[in-house]
Parts: structure tokens; sequence; C-alpha cells
């Protein structure tokens, strides 16, 4: 387990139980216990979650975790996700994504077609920062205001230069992806503006992994029947993937 993995294991055992203590989970994670007290130090002072004597506490503010820790999760899965949805764009396309580290490994996989000469219509300011200096994409950020769990840019000021474009696709990141809840999103400032994309764009892709299809999280962006293409990874619930598709998505397993 590398320490993106620990980091993120150690936030999200502190947002199931609320209190953890080091020597339970330095056993649990198989590492010493002075590994986790560096860590649980490190967490401290990014103040997402408050120390204690012999372990730590949940941080009284919205617990959240930013992206940089969510960066471990299924990783293989969204680098095979990433690469068929890079396949999907052809050259010249208008492509629109959001934020989340599926959307973010389709930014990078299309960074890697030298081959293509995009432009990007993106509201994550990591996505914008890892294309502004690729040559074959022209590259167009929304404005907003930024909000640093997700680095996506949100609020009216997101919404004004999308209303004015027409994409060609989106690859939309959701927090849940369900066949009668549609695709949700846990922020309402997010929510707001992926749906805008979503209807500026001419073709929507959804790409998530199969650990977030069903349920909802807590704002829409949008109903099934506005999705065009589901993929995920051969994970996914067969039932589910059943259910997509009777709703007319087109779903790719990779």
């Amino acid at each position: 387990m590398n320490r993106y993995e620990r980091l993120n294991s150690l936030l999200e055992l502190l947002a199931e139980r609320g209190r953890i203590e080091v020597d339970d989970i330095a056993e649990e994670l198989d590492v010493s216990a002075a590994t986790i007290r560096r860590d649980l130090d490190h967490l401290a002072e990014q103040q997402l979650l408050t120390r204690t004597r012999g372990g730590a506490v949940a941080h009284a503010v919205s617990y959240d975790l930013p992206l940089r820790y969510k960066t471990a999760r299924h990783a293989d899965d969204k680098l095979r996700i990433a690469k068929a949805a890079a396949a999907l764009v052809t050259k010249g396309s208008v492509v629109g994504l959001n934020g989340g580290t599926t959307a973010t490994e389709v930014a990078r996989a299309l960074a890697a077609r030298t081959d293509l000469d995009l432009t990007i219509v993106t509201n994550a300011l990591n996505i914008a920062n890892e294309l502004a200096v690729r040559q074959q994409i022209k590259l167009v950020v929304t404005g907003g205001v930024v909000r640093p769990q997700s680095y996506e840019l949100i609020g009216p000021l997101a919404r004004m230069i999308p209303a004015e474009l027409t994409l060609d696709v989106i690859f939309l990141g959701v927090d849940h992806l369900d066949p009668q809840h549609g695709a949700t999103a846990s922020n309402e400032g997010e929510a707001a503006i992926n749906r805008l994309l979503t209807e500026r764009s001419g073709r929507v892709v959804a790409v998530t992994d199969s650990s977030k299809l069903g349920g909802a999280a807590f704002v829409r962006i949008c109903a099934v029947e506005d999705i065009d293409v589901l993929i995920t990874d051969v994970h996914a619930d067969e039932a589910m993937v059943a259910q997509f598709r009777d709703r007319g998505l087109e779903v790719q397993l990779v």
C-alpha cells in the first residue's frame, strides 16, 4: 500500500467510524504505528481531521475527500475506461470534461493522442493545468469559484461561458449513476455546471467505475435518457447493466 492509498484508507475509516486509534489502524493496515502517526499528523495539517492523544477524530467541517486522496481508488479500472473514452473522439472535436478522477484520466488519455486537434472545455482546474501545455489542444476553462475538494469551478460565473458554446461530446464523471435516479452529484454547484455542459453537448458519455453504479447522491445532473453511452468496468453488476441497456444506453464494459 503506497502513501496515497494509505491516506485515503485513513480518511475513509475515519469517515465511517468517527474515531480511530493508532495501534488498531496500524495493525489493520499492516504498517508501523510510527507511520500512522506521521500520516495522521499530515492529514491534521491539511485540516482533514483532529488529532487526539492516541489517534484522531473526524474534523467538524464537511467531510468530502479532496480529489488528491481519491486517485488510488479503482485506478486500473479508470485507466481502461479513459482509454476507451479517448478512442471515441475524432479529430477536430469539441470535448467537454467535468471534474473527478475518472474524467482526469480521460483528459490524460486524450492528451496522449497526438493525432487529434481538439478543443476541450472544462470546469476542472487540475485538468486545465495538465492540458495547458498540450499544443494540439485548444483549452477553454469555464471560470467560476473554485470548490477545493474537487478543483471544479462552480457558481453563476461558471455558467456564462458554457451557455454560449456547442460541444460534440462530454465525458461525464458522476458520484452515482442509477437506472432510475440518473446521474447525480453530491454538491449542488457541481451538479448545476455539469448539467449545463450535458445540455450543450451533442453526445453524453458517462465514465465511471462500477462502484458508483446504483444509488443516488444529493442532486441530479441528468436523467438516464439524456446519456448516450456508459463506459464502466467489467465488474459491473450484470442485472444493473441490463437495466441501463433497457433504458436505451449503449454500455461498454472494459
